[in-house]
């Protein structure tokens, strides 16, 4: 009797040992901190940094703290052409950066930036992320894309010349990396792959005459402050494609209740993102005009002779990518789907009554 007794004393003990135990493992595990990595080129103060920040912040206190980002700005972890690796190898687990600094890797989406005619930031950003899932490129399989966006349309900013027609842009050498300087180069222009974060100093020593990119750098890497015009012409200049994309293991290890967050937020951010883009060009024209930077529209006649230079550049993406194994049809079903979609989604922009600063012609207002 004593013994049996004893027996059970000791498997009390041993049971609730081993309950507590187990209570003070799961406890431990459950408030196992992970953390991340999250980096970007663009400065600290400018809004694509800020509304990063902004979701890093939240995701931190959406998950009671079990997530604690680091996050860097302005190139201080990778720069904006080493984005990409730093991704896939883990340098960094989530990582801005847009595809023409790894000009060439990632070909498929490239075709975001032919010279197809987005009005506004809010269209092609839409596009962009449409063509994503419908294709879903083999060339973003290494990573897992969060989220894809694209700058306002493009406009060619000079620093002494004005560019009022095709002519005057030849012998220019123009800052415009990837589809844009294929652009640049149809119209006449010399175009040069500088990275952002240098082309300020690359005009205002004459090493460039101008760049070509959206109202909105005009503040956030204070061009306005060395260029004195800029042509609008989102009828023919292109989108700078933007991925936010992270590595595979980093998203793969996150606990399952931490992935349903992460997923619902990046979700969120990604409309967030889109808005953000296309709102900052307001700010970078009226920034613009303060400095006194003459702003420039084309008449008609002048758009359609500038329409016909670049239209060699969408059948040159077409032979090119033939030339990599795709169909001729496969290419042009592409091209088609976002002509298609750019229809769609502006009728949807003016039915909204989203504003933007080159287009639609609806809500454009004048310069």
């Amino acid at each position: 009797m004593r013994q049996k007794r004893l027996f059970m004393v000791v498997l009390a003990v041993v049971l609730c040992v081993g309950f507590m135990v187990s209570i003070f493992s799961s406890g431990k595990a459950h408030a196992q901190v992970v953390r991340l990595k999250v980096s970007t080129y663009f400065p600290a103060p400018a809004s694509q940094s800020t509304l990063l920040e902004e979701f890093c912040r939240e995701l931190e206190r959406r998950t009671g703290g079990r997530v604690k980002v680091d996050f860097f700005a302005g190139g201080s972890l990778v720069s904006p052409v080493a984005t990409f690796d730093g991704i896939v190898s883990g340098i960094t687990d989530i990582g801005y950066s847009h595809v023409y600094y790894t000009s060439g890797r990632m070909p498929v989406t490239e075709a975001i930036g032919l010279p197809l005619g987005y009005p506004s930031a809010w269209v092609s950003g839409q596009v962009i992320n449409d063509f994503y899932d419908q294709f879903k490129p083999k060339e973003f399989e290494r990573v897992r894309v969060l989220w894809m966006n694209t700058s306002p349309p493009s406009a060619i900013a000079t620093s002494k010349k004005a560019v009022r027609k095709l002519e005057d842009l030849r012998g220019l050498t123009i800052r415009a990396p990837g589809m844009a300087g294929i652009v640049i180069r149809a119209l006449g222009g010399t175009p040069a792959p500088t990275p952002m974060p240098e082309v300020y100093d690359a005009i205002s020593k004459g090493v460039l005459d101008g760049e070509a990119s959206n109202f909105e750098t005009l503040r956030t890497f204070r061009f306005a402050e060395v260029v004195k015009h800029t042509t609008s012409v989102w009828q023919i200049t292109n989108p700078f494609p933007f991925y936010l994309a992270m590595n595979k293991d980093s998203y793969a290890k996150l606990p399952a209740d931490i992935k349903v967050i992460f997923d619902s937020l990046v979700g969120e951010y990604k409309e967030q993102y889109i808005l953000m883009w296309n709102s900052i060009d307001f700010a970078g024209r009226d920034y613009g005009r303060e400095k006194g930077v003459e702003f420039i529209e084309l008449p008609p006649d002048e758009v359609a002779r500038w329409k016909a230079a670049v239209e060699p550049v969408i059948d040159g993406y077409i032979k090119t990518m033939v030339g990599k194994g795709h169909s001729e049809a496969e290419v042009k079903g592409w091209i088609k789907f976002i002509r298609d979609r750019i229809d769609f989604w502006t009728k949807k922009q003016v039915a909204l009554r989203i504003p933007s600063p080159a287009g639609p012609p609806e809500l454009k207002p004048r310069l």
